[in-house]
């Protein structure tokens, strides 16, 4: 095909602005964009930052390396946040000033390696590495100050490393890939009060006996069978186990401050062995196999004269009694529930 057949033709210029041969010979000019979208350079990110800056929040900006955002210059820094960007490599970490930084949240980046440099930051009080890609729990063990570690959505296998970080509160290792609570997992914790395990494959509740201080325990979407080893979890106040493949309710003598005990989408037959739990506010027990009389259901109920809330939907009691349910529910119940399900029972 000859050059005067060509469907598109070369752009040539007419003055300042381009013109081309479009497909079927329809002329396109193209007009300059004056409202492109600058981003700035990593290293302009921090330079009208004062050196004494207290707190510095960086969050979806596309960095990728600290090393151009120029850390040292900020001696009294406090509090970094540099949460959904592209960082890989943290061993930065180390120009930061470790007599006041407090707290360090590196949330949603492409961290796989935690460096040895954050072992140098003692004073953190909270350290947010969710949402990475870190396969190991590594080079935390000098941050014995540390009240907050968070490594939700990781690659973490074992619980590891965490035995000298005695002032710990709170712990979040869901969305991981641990398969087992091992005996040295929890060892030192003595002053933990909430570990979050959601969406992991752990197949059984033990090795917990070294969280004295618990009070909330998490441990939705896993493998477990039955609910067992709590007898040392005195200060327990809040149990979540939903999504797994419990049986049955028992295990629960010595928590008797429980005022929260989730057991959805399980398989329990029965509301049983509770009656003790006379502090227990709430009980979610939808979507699993309960199938006993009302009468039954109340006798176990009657002494939680704390209860306000209970669910029960998608189990045979409530779907067989569709037209009777909340009114036989309401009758063998304590007169403190307020809510059945999603929905209050007085004004």
């Amino acid at each position: 095909m000859s050059s005067g057949d060509d469907s598109v033709n070369k752009v040539e210029d007419v003055g300042d602005v381009p013109v081309a041969e479009a497909v079927n010979g329809l002329s396109m000019r193209e007009v300059p964009d004056d409202k492109l979208e600058y981003i700035s350079a990593d290293a302009d990110l921090t330079e009208d930052l004062p050196d004494d800056a207290e707190y510095i929040n960086l969050v979806h900006l596309k960095i990728r390396a600290m090393e151009d955002l120029d850390l040292v210059r900020f001696t009294r820094l406090q509090s970094l946040c540099l949460r959904q960007n592209l960082i890989e490599s943290i061993s930065e970490v180390d120009v930061l000033p470790a007599n006041t930084l407090e707290e360090l949240d590196l949330y949603d980046n492409r961290i796989k390696h935690i460096s040895k440099y954050v072992n140098k930051l003692v004073n953190l009080k909270s350290l947010d590495l969710s949402f990475n890609n870190i396969k190991h729990i590594k080079n935390v063990d000098k941050l014995v100050n540390l009240e907050d570690l968070y490594f939700v959505q990781n690659k973490i296998t074992k619980i590891e490393n965490l035995s000298t970080l005695k002032n710990l509160r709170n712990l979040e290792l869901g969305g991981n890939g641990i398969h087992e609570i091992e005996p040295e997992s929890f060892v030192g914790l003595d002053k933990l009060e909430q570990i979050w395990l959601g969406k992991n494959s752990i197949p059984r509740l033990v090795n917990l006996t070294p969280l004295k201080s618990l009070k909330i325990l998490s441990i939705q979407g896993n493998k477990l069978k039955k609910i067992e080893g709590l007898e040392e979890l005195v200060n327990l106040e809040e149990l979540y186990l939903s999504n797994n493949f419990i049986r049955k309710i028992e295990g629960l003598e010595k928590n008797t401050k429980l005022n929260t005990l989730d057991i959805t989408s399980n398989k329990v037959t029965k509301i049983e062995n509770i009656s003790h739990l006379t502090q227990l506010t709430d009980i979610w027990a939808s979507f699993n196999n309960i199938d006993q009389s009302f009468e039954s259901l109340g006798e176990e109920l009657k002494e939680l004269t704390s209860l306000e809330t209970i669910y029960l939907e998608g189990n045979p009691i409530q779907r067989n009694n569709e037209t009777s349910y909340r009114r036989k529910l309401v009758l063998n119940a304590p007169k403190s529930l307020e809510k059945i399900d999603a929905t209050y029972i007085k004004g």
